[in-house]
């Protein structure tokens, strides 16, 4: 499968300032956050959590209790701390994926914050008959690490970045059957928005948003987004 994009330029010094942020955006999303109403969903799923890079289950547990009081079966992946290894966290996603199916009897919505969706998307490509839906929170489809902030750690530890966006690209090859919602932010400085785009798999609804990199796993409207996209059908 031959797949051609735009060239991307990954997030520089600036964009990552915006991170910084956040502290700024939580006062404009405190009048949200006194008014938000955790109505009850009419069709509770069961979902998994997967952290961002360098992040573990705590970075999720806002969005966790968010949607539980709306009525979702949700936990965390269980795997620790995400290192990067996705290959690894594929794997040892599955037996997650497996107890949670054995619990409640319906495939699973994977919630993926930046690598985490990527994992979850990949996961699902070698396994769809587990997964009901993806939700994907500023996830590189695109080049790997290439295109993000976090390009200088992979290299520093000897990985070849080009290699690693040739062999996300030779994935493509195996169609994605799951159906997936990509939140995305041109005002994230972590992963670059167009490495977010995924304009090759044939159910990809994609919704921006106006937050950090950091602020989707906090921001009123993306929780929001997110119970809702767990409950489609």
């Amino acid at each position: 499968m031959t797949i051609d994009y735009e060239p991307i330029t990954p997030p520089g010094r600036l964009d990552a300032l915006q991170e910084l942020r956040l502290p700024v955006d939580m006062l404009r999303w405190a009048p949200s956050l006194l008014t938000m109403k955790s109505r009850r969903t009419a069709h509770p799923r069961t979902a998994i959590l997967l952290p961002g890079f360098g992040a573990g289950p705590r970075s999720m547990r806002v969005m966790e209790s968010f949607l539980r009081r709306r009525g979702h079966r949700v936990r965390d992946w269980g795997l620790g701390v995400n290192n990067g290894d996705a290959r690894k966290f594929r794997v040892q996603l599955e037996s997650v994926v497996g107890e949670s199916i054995a619990a409640y009897g319906e495939p699973v919505v994977l919630v993926g914050w930046s690598l985490g969706g990527y994992i979850a998307r990949e996961y699902a490509r070698e396994h769809p008959e587990g997964v009901r839906r993806i939700v994907t929170l500023g996830s590189p489809v695109i080049g790997g690490p290439r295109y993000t902030a976090t390009s200088e750690w992979y290299r520093s530890r000897g990985h070849d970045l080009a290699e690693m966006e040739r062999a996300v690209k030779r994935r493509y090859a195996t169609p994605l059957r799951v159906p997936v919602t990509a939140i995305y932010s041109r005002r994230d400085g972590i992963v670059a928005w167009q490495a977010c785009i995924d304009k090759w798999s044939p159910d990809v609804h994609h919704i921006e948003v106006r937050e950090t990199h950091v602020g989707l796993g906090f921001s009123p409207r993306v929780l929001g987004l997110v119970a809702d996209e767990i409950a489609r059908d």
